[in-house]
């Protein structure tokens, strides 16, 4: 063996003349090859004025002085070209690219760095587990966006995604582990707010509606949904109050008008949109009370059958069919109201104001009237509607309260008997002018004002109201 196996250093031969010789030209090899540095590798032609130990990459398709000298590492020493043949794995920092370069054995090419990829698990200054595969315990976190000059587009977004609706994706804020506070998709595709005191038991705070993006505060309510739109609620007798209460059908309605005016009431601010409380044919039984103010400007209605009022009937025992009070305003059309051992048809109370906006029955009531208004309540109709049924009073007024009826049909069925038809008193008033009467058979007083009350039928004379008595005025009531 003349020379070595990697570096083909020449060897000193045994008795060897001009040891020096043989001795410098291995020490010019070793300089060119350890710790190689070359100016590039792309070169295909030598460098016109290159300087002494200048070593390049010889580029494919070399010419001149490094013609068949191709991925050789030619070496200026002595005015000449030296070349040094690599080998698989020689490495070598070339200084025009910045970077380290490796000769796989048949061409040169960039180091590369270790794949991440498809890595089982990642721990950064901490273990990852079976469970949690990627885990980083650190001061802080810091993930940053690419900038558009580094081929980026200036955003960073961060994605958890589940695989179906009812698994989770969410942010877990935890004491020493133990969940405190937790945001994200959990169990739906709402988005939910929750908090816990033990990371046990937890607390829905909020909830935005994915389909609506409405809010909502499960433990205090939250403020209320402003619409953008007329909305319908149904009641049904086969509803359910545990229904959302806006489709048509028993999975869907509600089952008591009571509770649709409690979740109007409780929820919802009209703006300038109406409400409509739309109730199927049949019979209810339970009393509606509607308390204080609505935001908004539209209208709230309870509807039935306007065609036939006496295919939805309200019948109520011991208490008001509807009451509405401080400052509450309601529509009625198409029902049938009744009561028995107690209560009006329709109560307007101290500020409530009720209108009829559509034709109307009235059935017996065992309460003062079938329209009654007190302590400045009021009630307002202009509309076709039917008596059917005998009452105190049909319309009655007290204490500030007004019972304004003026236009429209009434129609009196059968033989309905009254104490008193109108009744005012304590600066009530009952305005009935204007309005058609059909059938004849009512019974009773026809009027009585009293108190400083004040019965204005606009001058329609003595007998202008239904009854089969003479009307009586007492203590400053007055009848006009």
């Amino acid at each position: 063996m003349t020379d070595t196996a990697n570096l083909a250093l020449p060897l000193i031969e045994a008795g060897q003349a001009q040891k020096h010789v043989t001795h410098n030209e291995a020490l010019r090899i070793l300089d060119a090859a350890i710790q190689i540095a070359v100016r590039d590798r792309n070169r295909s032609a030598p460098p016109a004025a290159p300087s002494d130990g200048d070593r390049h990459i010889v580029g494919t398709g070399a010419s001149g002085a490094w013609s068949g000298k191709d991925n050789a590492v030619a070496t200026f020493q002595n005015n000449a070209w030296a070349f040094l043949q690599p080998r698989a794995g020689w490495c070598v920092w070339s200084i025009a690219d910045e970077a380290m370069i490796v000769f796989d054995g048949t061409q040169w090419r960039d180091v590369r760095t270790l794949a991440l990829d498809n890595l089982v698990r990642l721990g950064v200054n901490t273990s990852a587990d079976s469970w949690n595969k990627l885990c980083a315990k650190s001061n802080a976190v810091l993930f940053a966006a690419i900038d558009p000059g580094s081929g980026g587009s200036g955003d960073v977004r961060l994605q958890l995604s589940k695989q179906n609706t009812g698994n989770t994706a969410s942010v877990l804020f935890a004491n020493n582990y133990s969940g405190r506070a937790e945001f994200g998709l959990a169990g739906d595709d709402d988005f939910r707010f929750k908090v816990s005191p033990d990371g046990a038991t937890w607390i829905e705070a909020l909830v935005i509606e994915r389909s609506s993006g409405r809010l909502r505060f499960p433990v205090n309510g939250g403020p209320r949904e402003v619409l953008s739109a007329d909305r319908s609620y149904f009641v049904r007798p086969d509803g359910n109050d545990g229904n959302s209460g806006l489709v048509n059908n028993a999975a869907g309605a509600f089952r008591t008008v009571q509770r649709a005016i409690d979740v109007v009431w409780g929820s919802l601010d009209l703006a300038r949109f109406n409400v409509t409380i739309q109730l199927a044919a049949g019979s209810y039984s339970g009393g509606v009370q509607v308390s204080g103010f609505l935001p908004g400007r539209g209208t709230v209605t309870i509807r039935g059958d306007t065609a036939a009022p006496g295919n939805v009937t309200l019948a109520v025992a011991g208490a008001h069919a509807i009451a509405v009070s401080h400052g509450a305003v309601l529509a009625l059309a198409g029902l049938k109201l009744s009561t028995t051992g107690s209560g009006a048809g329709v109560a307007a109370l101290t500020g409530g104001v009720v209108t009829l906006s559509g034709a109307m029955e009235f059935g017996a009531v065992a309460g003062p009237a079938h329209l009654h208004a007190d302590s400045g309540g009021k009630i307002i109709a202009a509309v076709n509607y039917t008596i059917s049924g005998a009452a105190a009073a049909h319309a009655a007024a007290i204490n500030t309260g007004m019972v304004q009826v003026t236009g429209g049909t009434l129609t009196l069925a059968g033989t309905p008997a009254f104490t008193n038809f109108a009744a005012a008193s304590l600066l009530g008033l009952v305005q009935i002018s204007g309005v058609s009467f059909a059938g004849s058979g009512a019974t009773g007083v026809r009027y009585r004002a009293s108190g400083n009350g004040v019965v204005n039928c606009n001058g329609g004379g003595a007998n202008y109201l239904p009854g089969n008595a003479a009307g009586t005025t007492a203590t400053g009531g007055q009848y006009l």
